[in-house]
């Protein structure tokens, strides 16, 4: 006898074997018709999994069953995943001798990656698009297979799919049995789960092909890749495709090109940016705001080198253990070997254990701009969001036990005082906990215990916003939280993290110490804090969230001076002098252009506001002047409009 408890508080009891689809059509047949997969409870242990309609339940026993129909979030990344099997049928359909890698689901999404000899295009789409409605029409259903090994790897073999008996005897080398989906004549290696057939895919489409490493690794096959996305109903399409053309118009990579803001160079090399004069200037504006802030908040600035001693990362644990993100060592003779950091903490750690420390000398709050280097795979590096050569805002906070609430809770305001200045507030903060069933977390189980009660009720006193906790997602040395911030189009950027780390100062490492009030010596604690995380990925997010148009406080060129005629130049030299002389950042357009040309050029570069000077404003001691946001404003005098510059300036205002 099988009990199943239902998220209403009811319960069924059935005495043969029946299927999640079985439960749905026993409680009525319209959930029945919409029932896409379940999600199954064990109540003895709580271990959760998503399993399909179809699949048979425990005979006897008891478990809780939610029925996940198209309403619930779940149910659309499994649709996605049915989508990358529609897709990669359809491939093989077309063309011969496909090879199957992976078909994962991805934000908004899924791709598959392909191993075979035609090259394709995205002039290909159409007719793989024109399969997949085919194959989506004809509505066979997903069925899974369950395998031995030995039998796994002759079907395998039938199928003429090398990377997948490599993938078997590699990567799934202790399994015994495993999983398939076939799909009329479709069959592939899966874990699933799938929707019950394809017609549940209300509207997809093919995005964009990219080169791929099987595995991830350069040294293997080189795989070709194909984006897609796919949705429940075409108006959810629609929108989604929207905002992807609009996501392309404000692509950092295209107008930092436009703008001349960053370079990235083949001879400098992949993933190193050079910040061009304009890109600078807004670099050294953040690095202002935020060096002010500090201080004020009583950090202490300092700079450390670019490399280290490879033992010093040993003693940290950064070498070897993630040494696949590492550029390899430099060695300077055989016994002495460099590492271009990775993290600027084992540095900051040194500066600690310098001299002696008291506990009157905690917390102290370590910051620096470190420049740090991580050796991305090329096909991971995207312009300024995903670089191998990165500057974090960071700081290291070494504070007592009793210090560590009072000191997350500052920098999760800092951190929130950084985002709310730059418009950023819509964002959300995710609480990474570890999981107590777990071996890979260091330090004492009353620890994190204390850790993570203290970081939660700071949370939850500063009433942060849609709050989340993750269990099992926190770093290995201890809890953290991370702002994820949500741009204008809707996209989410993982931005500013605090960390807490017990790891690092522990005898096992730097055995961190400072005297205390008793006399004797006890263990100090970390806190890692970066409300930009990285200058070049926050540089690049905040391109393509004001979409180039800076605010006046940040923008390279805060005013354009434009005469009407030549004959002004004059003038408007002297009001341009003005302005600099008052540290605003400004220009000036002498060209023999008509005036209306010049207001062209200065709002497509986007500049803030443009001062326009001719006959009348020279007589009048005047300018005229144009927001690029609101248009013509009006004359003014010209100290009335550098004073009203100068307030947008101090007050950091943002206007879009």
């Amino acid at each position: 006898m099988l009990k199943v408890n239902l998220p209403d508080g009811n319960s069924l009891e059935f005495s043969s074997r029946v299927r999640p689809i079985d439960v749905a059509s026993e409680i009525g047949a319209g959930l029945a018709k919409a029932t896409l997969l379940a999600e199954i409870t064990n109540p003895s242990d709580g271990e959760t999994k998503l399993v399909d309609a179809d699949r048979p339940l425990p005979e006897d026993g008891e478990i809780s069953l939610r029925l996940i129909t198209k309403r619930d979030e779940e149910a659309l990344a499994v649709m996605r995943h049915s989508c990358a099997h529609v897709m990669a049928r359809a491939v093989m359909r077309l063309f011969d001798g496909v090879e199957l890698a992976f078909g994962p689901t991805v934000d908004n999404g899924f791709y598959y990656d392909f191993h075979l000899k035609h090259s394709i295009s995205e002039a290909d789409f159409p007719k793989i698009e024109a399969e997949m409605a085919k194959i989506i029409k004809e509505n066979e259903p997903f069925e899974q297979i369950d395998q031995p090994r030995e039998k796994a790897l002759e079907l395998c073999k039938e199928l003429e799919q090398k990377l997948k008996i490599e993938h078997i005897e590699e990567g799934l080398g202790d399994q015994s049995t495993l999983s398939f989906y076939r799909q009329g004549e479709f069959i592939d290696l899966c874990g699933g789960p799938h929707i019950p057939s394809p017609a549940s895919i209300g509207a997809f489409k093919l995005l964009s092909v990219a080169g791929a490493y099987w595995k991830g690794d350069a040294s293997r096959p080189q795989l070709q890749r194909i984006y897609g996305t796919a949705w429940f109903n075409k108006k959810d399409l629609e929108d989604y495709l929207t905002k992807v053309e609009e996501a392309k118009r404000r692509d950092h990579r295209v107008l930092g090109k436009q703008l001349d803001l960053f370079l990235i160079d083949p001879d400098v090399g992949s993933g190193l940016v050079m910040w061009l004069p304009k890109g600078a200037t807004i670099r050294r504006e953040l690095e202002t705001f935020i060096y002010a802030e500090l201080l004020k908040r009583g950090y202490q600035p300092v700079y450390t080198p670019t490399i280290g001693r490879v033992g010093l990362y040993e003693t940290s644990g950064h070498f070897p253990y993630y040494s696949d993100s590492q550029f390899p060592p430099i060695e300077v003779d055989k016994d002495e070997r460099y590492l271009l950091r990775p993290m600027n903490c084992p540095h900051h750690i040194k500066i600690y254990q310098s001299k002696p420390r008291s506990y009157r000398d905690l917390p102290l709050r370590l910051a620096e701009l470190g420049l740090v280097h991580r050796f991305e795979q090329s096909g991971e590096l995207s312009g300024m969001t995903r670089v191998r050569g990165f500057t974090q805002d960071d700081a290291h906070i070494f504070c007592t036990e009793e210090q560590v609430a009072d000191e997350f809770r500052g920098c999760i305001e800092m951190t929130q005082y950084v985002l709310q200045t730059l418009g950023l507030s819509d964002y959300r903060v995710r609480l990474s906990f570890r999981d107590p069933h777990s071996d890979k977390y260091v330090g004492k189980a009353e620890d994190w215990n204390k850790a993570e009660a203290a970081l939660e009720q700071v949370c939850r006193d500063l009433g942060l916003p849609n709050l989340e906790i993750e269990v099992g997602e926190a770093a290995f040395y201890g809890p953290k939280a991370d702002f994820v911030a949500t741009d204008c189009i809707g996209r989410e950027w993982q931005l500013g993290t605090v960390q807490l780390d017990y790891n690092l100062p522990s005898e096992n490492r730097f055995a961190l110490e400072y005297v205390g009030a008793d006399n004797a010596p006890h263990r100090p604690v970390m806190i890692h804090r970066a409300p930009f995380g990285s200058l070049e990925r926050f540089t690049g997010m905040l391109i393509e969230h004001f979409a180039g148009a800076f605010p006046l406080w940040l923008a390279p060129e805060q005013v354009r001076v434009l005469v009407v005629s030549q004959k002004f130049e004059e003038y408007g030299r002297e009001v341009l002098n003005r302005l600099l002389q008052d540290g605003i950042r400004a220009t000036g357009d002498w060209r023999p252009e008509k005036i209306g040309a010049k207001i062209r050029d200065a709002q497509l570069e986007l500049t803030p506001y443009m001062l326009i000077v001719g006959g009348r404003e020279m007589e009048q001691g005047t300018v005229s002047v144009r927001d690029r946001i609101e248009g013509d404003v009006g004359a003014m005098p010209v100290d009335d409009a550098i004073a009203k510059l100068n307030d947008e300036i101090k007050q950091k205002t943002i206007r879009q």
